[in-house]
């Protein structure tokens, strides 16, 4: 219930009663979308639910709620302390951090720039609020399968959406950095571009992530990791959601750096990630010798790791 408390006063006061409800199963939120003018939507233990008038959760959309446009504006308007202006980058990169490290994904109307860059969203009419939450446990079976010889291997935690890649990789942060019974503590620079690893607010990480841990939030990967490599002196380097060249080209130079690697990337599957064609040269030079998947089957999570030996040869696959 504390927490509970805690979370309510990021909502309007006129509202605090229909929120209390909502959050009543706060430990069971993963994200809750709200649409204009369409039902409020709650996810939690991987199913899907609604919420009503009075902000119980109900399975069937009949009895659920659809906030409208008005709604909408009321919550922006709330945490951005009535002043959007001020709030002008976060909603040009279509999201709102609020204190405590709490996430709100937004979409609306783009206002461009003569070079057809966005530059604000307003008209917002749909948001996604994702509660920043430790999970201590996370990591605590995987561990020590990332270490040989003391030696934290460099690994990539494959993963579709939802499946707790960022919260396990969080999880690891801390634990590499707090020292753990394979190895002490090691300085890691962390590349936090979307915020959600560190859940940082004006700066300052929200969640631990560990004593001997730098972020460098809100900047590109790819110029995140080279950065912390040249001015944070990092042992371990982490990174969350790997998707694009130049991202790979900077874990080449993070590589001959005697730096060790822990990142994520988007995969359902080995053999999805042997059909990535900018995968090819990271198994060709053997820069990850730890692959972890992690999925969800039926509402359960799994893992599954793979040492080096027991990988295919992707470098090589069509």
């Amino acid at each position: 219930m504390k927490q509970n408390a805690e979370l309510i006063k990021y909502f309007p006061l006129g509202v605090r009663g229909f929120w209390q409800n909502v959050l009543k199963e706060h430990e069971k939120v993963e994200e809750i979308r709200i649409r204009a003018d369409k039902p409020m939507m709650l996810k939690g233990n991987g199913k899907e639910w609604y919420a009503d008038k009075q902000g119980q959760w109900v399975k069937e959309i009949k009895e659920a709620y659809s906030p409208g446009f008005g709604e909408i504006q009321e919550l922006v308007d709330y945490w951005c302390k009535d002043s959007r202006y001020a709030y002008q980058k976060e909603l040009k990169n279509g999201f709102l951090t609020i204190s405590g490290g709490h996430r709100i994904g937004i979409c609306g109307e783009t206002v461009l720039d003569a070079e057809g860059k966005i530059q604000t969203i307003k008209n917002i009419s749909s948001l996604n609020i994702r509660f920043a939450r430790q999970c201590r446990q996370a990591g605590e079976r995987i561990l020590p399968c990332l270490y040989e010889k003391n030696i934290l291997q460099n690994t990539l935690i494959l993963s579709p959406p939802g499946a707790g890649k960022t919260t396990l990789l969080r999880d690891l942060v801390r634990r590499v950095s707090d020292g753990n019974e394979f190895s002490e503590g090691k300085v890691v620079g962390l590349v936090d571009e979307r915020g959600e690893l560190a859940a940082s607010y004006q700066g300052i990480p929200q969640l631990d992530i560990g004593l001997r841990t730098d972020v460098m939030d809100g900047c590109s990967k790819e110029e995140g990791m080279i950065r912390l490599l040249r001015s944070m002196g990092p042992q371990v380097i982490a990174v969350d959601e790997l998707g694009s060249m130049k991202e790979i080209k900077a874990l080449f130079k993070l590589s001959g750096c005697g730096c060790s690697i822990l990142a994520t990337m988007h995969g359902r599957s080995l053999e999805e990630m042997g059909r990535k064609r900018m995968l090819k040269s990271l198994w060709k030079e053997k820069i990850f010798t730890r692959v972890l998947l992690l999925g969800r089957e039926e509402g359960r999570f799994y893992s599954r790791i793979y040492k080096e030996a027991d990988l295919p040869d992707w470098s090589t696959s069509h």
